[in-house]
């Protein structure tokens, strides 16, 4: 998919169809957390222990905080006894509506495309992630992961490769618009996570970018070619037993990333 702003072609991503087909699912998981302003964002969702040193951003998928997405939130927040926060970086717009989602429409198509341009532009939310990173620093954060997912992933490897980033670790789990080339400036630890739906051959070539970097020791992966895109995410179907193990391993996976890359 491509979306055109002005005289000029933004490609979304490479050839992972599945990012703008499979729907998201329906949850009645209760969060834990609570969501409230914080650094100039309205909607935050904030979830763990606030005088911890160790501090979490996820950067969710365009259906934006969805239960499934705070579920794993609070599974990390307990697991690593850490700070996690979920800001909504569409606002003041809204995420995109999952009743027109898979687009059905040629207006529905180009409502998605445009989307993607705009507001859903993962440079453009690049900044709004560095404004997170630096609120946590100012409230005592000593070591700070990001983590996304489907599209949150592209935002997150594209902030872990920033110069000068305040991040110390970043984890992508499913993402779409997958492209090596994002890995080759990464200054910080990478946990990557893809299903069964993304491009095997980036997914290699990143690790073969990675295994040569020097913190190459606290990188880890694993794909999860059983799944399909968004099985951790807003797409998570966890009445499903077989969704709801691997959705449990690969959180599991990134809080021991973490951890390891913290250390």
């Amino acid at each position: 998919m491509s979306t055109t702003t002005g005289p000029s072609t933004y490609t979304v991503h490479n050839d992972n169809a599945a990012c703008c087909t499979v729907p998201a699912v329906e949850s009645d998981y209760k969060p834990k957390g609570t969501v409230g302003p914080y650094a100039g964002f309205n909607s935050v969702y904030m979830t763990g222990h606030e005088d911890s040193p160790m501090a979490l951003v996820c950067v969710f998928d365009i259906f934006g905080i969805k239960p499934q997405t705070q579920l794993g939130a609070d599974i990390l927040a307990s697991t690593l006894q850490a700070r996690v926060v979920m800001p909504d970086v569409f606002e003041p717009h809204k995420p995109w509506d999952l009743s027109h989602f898979p687009p059905k429409t040629d207006k529905e198509h180009e409502d998605l495309q445009r989307f993607f341009g705009g507001i859903a532009k993962p440079q453009a939310t690049v900044p709004k992630i560095e404004r997170i990173a630096e609120a946590l620093k100012k409230d005592g954060a000593k070591c700070l992961g990001l983590y996304g997912f489907c599209w949150g992933g592209k935002v997150a490897i594209l902030e872990g490769s920033r110069k000068g980033t305040l991040f110390d670790a970043v984890a992508i789990t499913h993402p779409a618009m997958l492209k090596a080339e994002d890995a080759k400036h990464l200054g910080i630890p990478l946990g990557i996570y893809p299903s069964g739906d993304e491009s095997v051959d980036e997914y290699k070539k990143i690790l073969n970018i990675i295994e040569k970097k020097p913190f190459a020791d606290k990188n880890d992966h694993k794909l999860y070619d059983t799944m399909f895109h968004g099985f951790a995410a807003a797409r998570a179907n966890l009445d499903d037993p077989e969704n709801k193990k691997q959705f449990e391993d690969v959180y599991a996976r990134m809080a021991n990333f973490f951890k390891v890359a913290f250390a």
